[in-house]
């Protein structure tokens, strides 16, 4: 099981883009998002890296993505953000085991919602996805290539309390994966941070979690 320690960076949800950018490159924990669980099918392994922080009151999640072919076809929330060129941070709640999933296409369309299992789900209010601060370097409009090389980045800054967490006193860690997928670009691929175990493509096993540490403000 894959850790990353999360530091603390003060008020990260009040930064633009570019304050916000240079914080995550400067002063947030990064690791790969580079395990392709599903070798013989799915061998395409586009380059994805995580960047991660919080502050008092929100998880800021940075993906950075360099591969071929970009679909974003899903312009509203909470559409089929997975099969468009798409990055996903899922977390575990700390009170009931049940876990959290966010789903960001490259043009920063997000589809969020509460898993208590596989099948029972309460997806996130247009309220709710309102509250999480989203940035992308593409246009909000839909595109569709294949065979060219595209680089782009999305970040998401995630309220606590959206999550069941106390910004303020947060546990030591969380259970976490983080992931790249695109089910229905030109090369379909499944990567993620921490590995997965099953005989074909599965995000919802928190099993298969990896923990994240988060660093304790000083006071």
């Amino acid at each position: 099981m894959y850790k990353i320690l999360i530091p603390f960076i003060a008020m990260l949800e009040n930064m633009s883009f570019a304050e916000l950018d240079l914080a995550m490159e400067q002063h947030a924990a990064k690791a790969g998002v580079c395990e392709v669980n599903w070798p013989d099918e799915y061998p395409y392994c586009p380059d994805c890296r995580v960047a991660v922080a919080r502050s008092d009151g929100y998880l800021a999640v940075r993906f950075n993505v360099r591969g071929l072919d970009l679909r974003a076809v899903a312009l509203e929330d909470n559409g089929r953000s997975w099969e468009d060129s798409c990055c996903e941070f899922f977390v575990e709640d700390p009170a009931d085991g049940s876990y959290y999933n966010f789903e960001l296409t490259c043009i920063g369309s997000l589809l969020a919602s509460k898993k208590y299992s596989r099948s029972e789900t309460k997806y996130f209010t247009a309220e709710e996805l309102s509250r999480v601060i989203r940035f992308s370097t593409l246009p909000h409009e839909a595109v569709e290539t294949s065979g060219d090389i595209h680089c782009w980045t999305v970040i998401m800054l995630i309220p606590f309390d959206l999550i069941g967490v106390d910004g303020q006193n947060p546990p030591e860690k969380l259970r976490c994966n983080f992931y790249k997928c695109g089910d229905k670009t030109a090369h379909p691929h499944f990567l993620s941070w921490n590995p997965i175990d099953t005989p074909k493509p599965d995000f919802h096993r928190p099993e298969f979690f990896g923990e994240m540490i988060l660093e304790q403000k000083n006071r």
